[in-house]
């Protein structure tokens, strides 16, 4: 069991910058890949970015590819989104999980309560 929580979202107008955390409970962190996803209201839950149990490989939706970027700290169990030149489009609730990259693409396995991310235009 991986337990998942979220923080460093809130409101920025656009063409700012914010930067999620996900802090995870055990210690299996480092045996999982990371995502995130993102849900806008009225709209279906969608993915962001995923990366590696080592942290050298990344994967990015199109809709953010240049402007977000994902790392990991496997010694403090910790992932982050680093959001720049945000868009109003971009507001959503964003969710942290664990889980594994397939030939299909990242599978979560684990969620966070996820965190609100507003950017006003």
């Amino acid at each position: 069991q991986v337990q998942l929580v979220e923080s460093g979202g809130g409101l920025v107008q656009a063409g700012g910058s914010l930067r999620l955390s996900c802090a995870a409970s055990g210690r299996t962190f480092s045996t999982y890949s990371m995502g995130w996803f993102r849900q806008a209201p009225g709209k279906e839950r969608e993915f962001v970015a995923s990366i590696s149990r080592s942290g050298i490989g990344t994967y990015y939706a199109d809709s953010v590819k240049g402007r977000f970027a994902c790392s990991r700290d496997n010694a403090k169990s910790t992932v982050f989104l680093q959001m720049n030149r945000l868009k109003p489009e971009d507001t959503a609730v964003y969710y942290c999980s664990a889980g594994d990259v397939t030939e299909l693409g990242f599978e979560p396995t684990y969620w966070g309560q996820g965190t609100q991310v507003t950017v006003s235009s």
